[in-house]
Formats: C-alpha cells, sequence, structure tokens
C-alpha cells in the first residue's frame, strides 16, 4: 500500500496517479485545478468534444470531465506527462491503427503533452463513440 503524502488517500500501486483534495465540480474547476502548463492543452481536447458532440452535456463524473447524453459518452483527465482520453476499449480497437504511436489500454488513450492536440482523431473517435452506444 501506498499513502499519498499530499491528501492521505491509500493505493495499492506506489504513485498512484489520483485527484487529490475535493473533486471538482464543473469541467472549469478541473481544468482550472490542473497545473498551468496543461490547461491550454486539456482546453484543446474539451473544444475538439465540444465540437464533435454538440448535443451532449459537460459534467464530471468519476472525478473527470465527460461528456453525457443519458450514459456518458467519453472522459478525458490530464496527468503529470499525458492527458487520458477515455472512450472505452471498442473505440480503442475501432482505431487502433490510426492510434499507432500512442499508448493505449484496454479503454484508455494516452495523449503525450510533447505532441500537438491530434483533435481530428478526437472528433472522429468521440462521434463513433456518440453514434454506435459505445461508450467509456
Amino acid at each position: 500500500m501506498w499513502t499519498c503524502p499530499k491528501c492521505g488517500r491509500a493505493f495499492q500501486r506506489r504513485e498512484q496517479d489520483h485527484y487529490c483534495g475535493k473533486a471538482p465540480e464543473t469541467v472549469d474547476e478541473y481544468i482550472a485545478a490542473q497545473p498551468e502548463e496543461v490547461r491550454e492543452y486539456l482546453n484543446e481536447i474539451r473544444e475538439a468534444l465540444r465540437a464533435a458532440l454538440p448535443e451532449t452535456e459537460e459534467r464530471i463524473s468519476w472525478s473527470m470531465p465527460a461528456f453525457w447524453k443519458k450514459h456518458t459518452i467519453i472522459q478525458f483527465a490530464g496527468f503529470k506527462k499525458h492527458a487520458g482520453l477515455y472512450p472505452g476499449p471498442e473505440a480503442v480497437q475501432e482505431f487502433a491503427e490510426r492510434l499507432q504511436g500512442y499508448k493505449t489500454s484496454k479503454g484508455g488513450i494516452q495523449l503525450p503533452y510533447s505532441k500537438p492536440v491530434p483533435v481530428g482523431l478526437i472528433s472522429d473517435i468521440a462521434k463513433w463513440c456518440f453514434q454506435t452506444g459505445n461508450h467509456s
């Protein structure tokens, strides 16, 4: 077990990424609480998702920004060296060819801050999740 020295929460993995403190209530609060150097990157992801999913609602789910319409469509989050995009496992599999060069997991995609925001890819993934009903 590892205990975060900032918030006191205990985790099984050492140096587990998590949100310290009171969970944000809005996406604006979430982004404002991130380090200054990543806010612009997260805002670009947010704008790409807003443009792709105009009929959805923004909300916080699992302490992360989410786009929602009857269920969560897609989520994103900021971490130390990358932003995480969470469209679900089916989307990661569907877009595997276009995701070459990005680290992926079962339902997530790591977007390193060292690369430009892949706005077109994010938009296509979000629209696919919404249209097919496959979601995070």
